[in-house]
């Protein structure tokens, strides 16, 4: 296995993880009276999601060289995405899910930006592919992903707002 099929494979290993947790978080909530916003938007971040793992999948070589200095940006951003997950606990999920009567999360990075992890995801989506010099999976999967990531900020500003003027 060459070091960009490693690289990939582990990418691939923590978001499959991470959408088990958010499955059983999302399935929590739920059971505890919180709903859903938006979920016709969600198989859109499905697709792009797989289809960007798999365009860099296929697009890997043998001999793909890994960029030191892309591939240690996407690793510091893994660390903000812990933080975010053990901010968030319970209440992460990839879904946009309300409870009326929870406080909204106001610690670790949500103090100082509202939407943390969709920044995060924004530098993810076009860094991993440059860690392997694909620029134009970069370029076209990064546009898309801040195209539905604009949609999905709507949706959740919109759900949250009741929460925010409490």
């Amino acid at each position: 296995m060459t070091a960009a099929a490693l690289i990939l494979g582990l990418v691939v290993l923590q978001r499959t993880g991470e959408l088990l947790l958010a499955r059983r978080n999302t399935a929590r909530l739920l059971r505890e009276g919180a709903f859903e916003i938006g979920a016709g938007h969600y198989p859109l971040f499905i697709l792009l999601h797989g289809a960007w793992l798999a365009a860099i999948a296929l697009s890997l070589r043998a001999d793909t060289p890994i960029a030191p200095a892309p591939l240690a940006l996407y690793l510091l951003l893994q660390l903000g995405r812990i933080w975010i997950l053990a901010t968030l606990g319970r209440y992460w999920t990839t879904r946009v899910i309300t409870h009326p009567g929870t406080p909204l999360v106001r610690k670790g990075p949500y103090r100082f930006l509202r939407h943390p992890n969709y920044l995060l995801v924004a530098l993810e989506i076009p860094l991993l592919p440059l860690v392997f010099d694909m620029v134009w999976i970069a370029v076209l999967f990064g546009l898309a992903n801040l195209a539905l990531l604009a949609w999905r900020i709507r949706l959740e500003e919109a759900a949250l707002a009741p929460r925010r003027a409490a």
